[in-house]
C-alpha cells in the first residue's frame, strides 16, 4: 500500500502532564472524588450567591413608578468579591494554556484589588430594616417586585410577624422549608450564609498553613542539618499548641473575630504540611535535575520553587484537602459553644440553639445544620482519600 506523502505512520505523542496534573485527573476520575466535588462545589454556590437566593430585600422593586434593587444597594464588599472570585476561578480553569502559577498568581491579584475596590466604593447601609417592603406591600405601595426565592435574609428576625399565640421556633412549614430559630430566623436563609462562613475559614486558614509549612519545610529538606535541626523543634512546638484551646484563650481576652481564628487556626496548623514538604524536599535534592539546575547557576529562590516543589505539591494537596475539613470542625465547634463570630450565622451556631433553656429540643434545628455539617467534612475526606490513592502507585490499577 502506497503511504501519501506528508503523512507519517509513526504514532503521535500524547501531550506531556506534568505530575501534579496528572494526579489531580487521576484524582477527578474517581467516583467518590466526584461525589465529594459536587457537595463541595454546591455549598460554595450557596455561599458566593447566597444575596441572590435568600434575601429579605426584593431583588428588583418598583415603588412610586420607579424600579431599583434593594438586594444590590445591601451588597457588601465582601458579597462583590466573592462572586468575582467565583467567576473568576471557572474561567481560569477554562484556560488550560496558561501555567497553572500563571493562573494562580492572575486570580490572587484579582481577587485582592477587587476586594480593595470593595471596601473603598461598596457602601451598603448601616441599618437594615428587613420588614420595610413587607410593609410597603401591606399598605399597597409596593407596585410589582421580583422577590429571593427564599425571602428572609439570615438577620431578620420576623418581628413584624410574631406571634404571641406560636412562640419560635417554628417547625418546617410552606413559608419556611427548615423551620425557625428560637429568635425567630429563618434555618434555611441562616444556614445557605453558613456556608460562606465555612468556605471562607476552610481555604484561607489552610492556605495560611500551606504556605507556611511550603516555606519552612522547603528550606528544612533543601538544607538539612542545622537549618534542619532548628526547624523541627520548631515544629515540634508548635504541634504541641492546642488549637482548640488556644482559640478559646483568645475569645476570652480579644472579641469574637473571623479573621482572628483564620490566622491562629493557620499558624498552629503549619507543621503537617512542613512535615510533607520536607520529606520531599530531602528525596529530591539528590536528584540529577536538581544539581543540573544549581550548576546552570539558577538562584536559590528557582531551585526550591520552581524545580522541586512542583514535583513535591501532590503529597501536600492531600494534605490540603483533610486540613480543610479539620479548620470547617474546628470553627463549627467554637460556634456551638457560643464563641463563634457574633455577626455571621454559623452551623454550630444553629446546633447550639437546638435545645432551648428550658429543656425543650427542637429536631430540625439539630437534623439539618449536623447534616450539613457532615457532608462537608464527608466531601472534602472523600476527596483527600482519592487524592491519597492517586498519588500512591500501588493504588493504581495495574
Amino acid at each position: 500500500m502506497t503511504i501519501p506523502m506528508g503523512l507519517s505512520t509513526e504514532p503521535t505523542a500524547a501531550p506531556l502532564r506534568s505530575w501534579v496534573a496528572q494526579i489531580m485527573l487521576d484524582t477527578v476520575g474517581r467516583s467518590a472524588a466526584r461525589i465529594g466535588l459536587v457537595w463541595v462545589v454546591f455549598t460554595a454556590f450557596l455561599g458566593v450567591f447566597a444575596p441572590f437566593l435568600a434575601n429579605s430585600y426584593p431583588l428588583l422593586a418598583k415603588v412610586n413608578g420607579k424600579w431599583s434593587s434593594p438586594m444590590a444597594r445591601h451588597l457588601t464588599a465582601a458579597d462583590v468579591t466573592l462572586m468575582v472570585a467565583f467567576v473568576l476561578a471557572f474561567v481560569l480553569l477554562a484556560m488550560r494554556r496558561a501555567a497553572a502559577g500563571q493562573r494562580l498568581l492572575v486570580f490572587v491579584g484579582v481577587v485582592v484589588v477587587v476586594g480593595v475596590i470593595g471596601l473603598v466604593v461598596v457602601r451598603p447601609p448601616r441599618t437594615n430594616i428587613y420588614e420595610q417592603y413587607r410593609e410597603l406591600k401591606l399598605e399597597g405601595r409596593l407596585e410589582s417586585a421580583v422577590a429571593a426565592p427564599l425571602p428572609y435574609s439570615p438577620g431578620d428576625r420576623l418581628r413584624d410577624s410574631f406571634e404571641i399565640s406560636h412562640p419560635h421556633p417554628w417547625p418546617p412549614s410552606w413559608s419556611h422549608p427548615l423551620g425557625t430559630d428560637r429568635v425567630g430566623g429563618d434555618v434555611l436563609s441562616q444556614m445557605i450564609y453558613a456556608s460562606r462562613l465555612a468556605l471562607s475559614i476552610g481555604f484561607i486558614s489552610t492556605g495560611i498553613a500551606a504556605i507556611l509549612g511550603t516555606i519552612l519545610g522547603g528550606l528544612m529538606g533543601y538544607f538539612a542539618g542545622m537549618v534542619d535541626l532548628i526547624g523541627m523543634r520548631l515544629a515540634e512546638i508548635f504541634s504541641a499548641i492546642p488549637t482548640l484551646y488556644l482559640l478559646l484563650l483568645l475569645v476570652a481576652f480579644f472579641e469574637r473575630n473571623i479573621y482572628l481564628y483564620m490566622v491562629v487556626i493557620g499558624i498552629t496548623s503549619w507543621v503537617g504540611y512542613a512535615r510533607f514538604v520536607r520529606a520531599e524536599f530531602l528525596r529530591l535534592r539528590q536528584q540529577d535535575f536538581v544539581h543540573a539546575a544549581v550548576a546552570s547557576g539558577l538562584r536559590l529562590r528557582s531551585v526550591l520553587f520552581r524545580h522541586i516543589l512542583p514535583n513535591a505539591l501532590a503529597p501536600l494537596l492531600v494534605n490540603v484537602s483533610f486540613g480543610i475539613a479539620s479548620a470547617i470542625l474546628l470553627e463549627t465547634t467554637l460556634s456551638f459553644l457560643g464563641l463563634g463570630p457574633a455577626d455571621s450565622p454559623s452551623w454550630g451556631g444553629l446546633l447550639n440553639q437546638a435545645v432551648s433553656p428550658g429543656g425543650g429540643f427542637s429536631w430540625w434545628i439539630a437534623a439539618f445544620p449536623g447534616l450539613a455539617i457532615f457532608l462537608t467534612v464527608f466531601g472534602y475526606n472523600l476527596i483527600g482519600e482519592s487524592m491519597r490513592d492517586a498519588v500512591d502507585p500501588r493504588g493504581k490499577p495495574h
